[in-house]
């Protein structure tokens, strides 16, 4: 049996430095690595701060002989300065002579690597987490993530907003997302639904006079995964009353600004750029643009009204849109790499893609032959082609040339390198529409939710045409990702149920979903807005990892999946039973 150890640490691994030779310490931590030159034995022992190497001389070293990777020890000794300095070490100046070693535990052979580099597939290391958390840079990526915490907090409390947290079991509303439900015991055939975000109550908080609130808030959304993207995440979530959408997005600049500074040494310009979405859309293809590099749409339909290619014809007949994006140096692509960029636009909407090549003066491609001398004359000056450009046009539906072209300048902008992760480019995406029309449902549905506030500029437009109605939304983006989301919101009865309308919600179906939100309503509710920020994503981004996986402690696979604990799994049928739940396996 082990004996029990005292562990008196006087030091983590990471912190010893030349001013501390000839001090007596204690260290604990892991064997990151060990090396035997003849009687010497080096270990370099590991913890969350870092590395200390331990030298062993023949008469330490026989009680480490059995020792391998993972074990933990406890040592004490004497720091030193090493003869042969390691400068990628914080700690490479000195190293400790052990004078006393415990073996606090052991360990077998793991199934990863314990180091930056790392062989493991990620089902391997999501299995193994536990491990795959003990290499110095995905503990670093979590520690980044504290940080950001702890400075996006700090900025809060001192800014008069108050941390209150709100009910992970509420109810089921069923627009957006899919929910997460959880059976209820004592109500059979009744059922919670894990949150989505806090939405009705950080408003009903602000009914209650709080003012100013913020939760780092867990939220939960049964939707397809991908890199960005887990089915439950942690958002900062706020709310203001009394303050403008200018005045909210002032604040998070500010906001931004300190968390930069604070985590990445950076000092950021404010104010951020603001895009309108139709701005947004029409340069950058995106209502979330990474304006980090150029190669932006640019409109040319006014160059083919009297077109002879039919395709262009019949979609300017149709109201439609024709765009193009000039990738430079690109001229030169084969057939099958051509073939692969329009597998690309068709997969995000594109019936099909239309490339033409620039060299030695002239524009070349399948449809060149449909064209004037005047057209093509045209194309030149208008996108100001440079020799061996390759030119991508997309004519469509104004929104699905916009997205396919937007798909296309963000596959070039990585494939050419022109996405810098070190390079952070701010900005707001402003004006949003406010609803968007289901042709499948036959009916409207609010871009971001039904309690934003609708510029009222465009309440002339609610009745007759929905869809020239907008938002007063706006969306933080960085880099290309959308950062958060929010809006001022309803705070007048009448307009809340007008909205509710042009979505198509009979009375019956508002007191059922919203009753209890609709009636705080009528008891003085301010004039109030808000915002929430991805946690989970800001760390990734800040972090320049390629996954959100990389910055959640514990996450899901891209099957929504937990490879370690194997969860989801079936539950005892008496659980089921208790719960008056029936699982049909056909």
């Amino acid at each position: 049996m082990r004996k029990e150890v005292s562990m008196n640490r006087t030091h983590t691994n990471g912190e010893l430095r030349l001013s501390d030779v000839n001090k007596k310490v204690t260290l604990l931590g892991w064997v990151a690595k060990r090396r035997n030159f003849g009687s010497l034995v080096f270990i370099d022992l590991r913890d969350r701060s870092g590395i200390t190497q331990l030298v062993f001389d023949e008469t330490s070293s026989e009680a480490i002989k059995e020792v391998r990777n993972e074990y933990i020890l406890e040592v004490e000794g004497t720091v030193h300065e090493r003869k042969d300095k390691n400068p990628n070490l914080e700690t490479g100046e000195i190293e400790v002579v052990v004078d006393k070693v415990e073996i606090i535990n052991s360990a077998k052979t793991t199934p990863l690597i314990i180091a930056d580099e790392t062989d493991a597939l990620e089902d391997t290391r999501l299995k193994y987490r536990y491990l795959d958390l003990r290499r110095p840079i995905m503990q670093k990526k979590l520690l980044m993530r504290h940080a950001i915490t702890k400075s996006l907090r700090g900025y809060l409390d001192d800014h008069g907003f108050v941390e209150i947290e709100t009910p992970v079991l509420g109810k089921s509303t069923p627009e957006g997302a899919r929910d997460y439900l959880v059976p209820s015991r004592v109500h059979p055939g009744c059922f919670y639904a894990l949150p989505q975000s806090p939405q009705l109550f950080k408003q009903l908080l602000m009914i209650s006079g709080f003012e100013r609130y913020y939760q780092f808030a867990r939220c939960f959304r049964d939707e397809d995964l991908r890199a960005d993207r887990q089915t439950d995440f942690t958002q900062l979530d706020m709310e203001m009353s009394f303050l403008s959408d200018v005045e909210i997005q002032t604040m998070m600049e500010e906001m931004l600004a300190k968390l930069m500074k604070d985590v990445k040494g950076l000092d950021i310009p404010t104010p951020f750029l603001r895009l309108s979405y139709e701005e947004a859309m029409n340069r950058y293809g995106s209502d979330k643009p990474d304006n980090r590099f150029g190669m932006e749409l640019q409109e040319i339909t006014d160059i083919f009204t009297d077109c002879g290619f039919q395709v262009f014809k019949d979609c300017i007949a149709k109201g439609g849109s024709i765009k193009a994006v000039v990738v430079p140096d690109k001229a030169d692509m084969t057939r099958k790499e051509i073939d692969k960029i329009t597998e690309l636009a068709k997969k995000n909407g594109a019936k099909g893609l239309v490339t033409l090549k620039y060299m030695h003066e002239e524009i070349s491609g399948s449809i060149v032959k449909f064209l004037t001398e005047k057209e093509l004359n045209a194309l030149k000056e208008t996108l100001a082609l440079k020799e061996n450009d390759l030119i991508l046009i997309v004519s469509d539906a104004w929104e699905t040339t916009c997205n396919v072209l937007g798909a296309l300048r963000n596959h070039f902008g990585t494939v050419l390198g022109l996405k810098k992760k070190d390079e952070f480019s701010f900005l707001w995406v402003t004006d949003f529409p406010m609803f968007e029309y289901s042709e499948e449902d036959g009916r409207y549905y609010a871009k971001h939710h039904p309690f934003t506030r609708p510029k009222q500029e465009d309440m002339k437009y609610i009745d007759e045409d929905p869809s020239k109605v907008h938002a007063i939304a706006y969306d933080v983006v960085l880099n290309g990702y959308e950062l958060g989301g929010g809006s001022l919101r309803i705070y007048d009865s009448k307009m809340q149920e007008k909205m509710f309308e042009v979505m198509g919600f009979t009375e019956e179906q508002i007191h059922e979903r919203f009753g209890f939100f609709v009636d705080a309503f009528q008891y003085g509710t301010p004039p109030h807005g808000g915002l929430a920020f991805g946690l989970d994503r800001i760390a990734m981004i800040l972090s320049e990892s390629d996954s959100i996986r990389d910055v959640i402690a514990f996450p899901k696979n891209a099957n929504a999946k937990c490879p370690m604990s194997d969860a989801p799994t079936p539950v005892d049928p008496q659980q089921l039973e208790e719960l008056h739940i029936k699982i049909d396996n056909e």
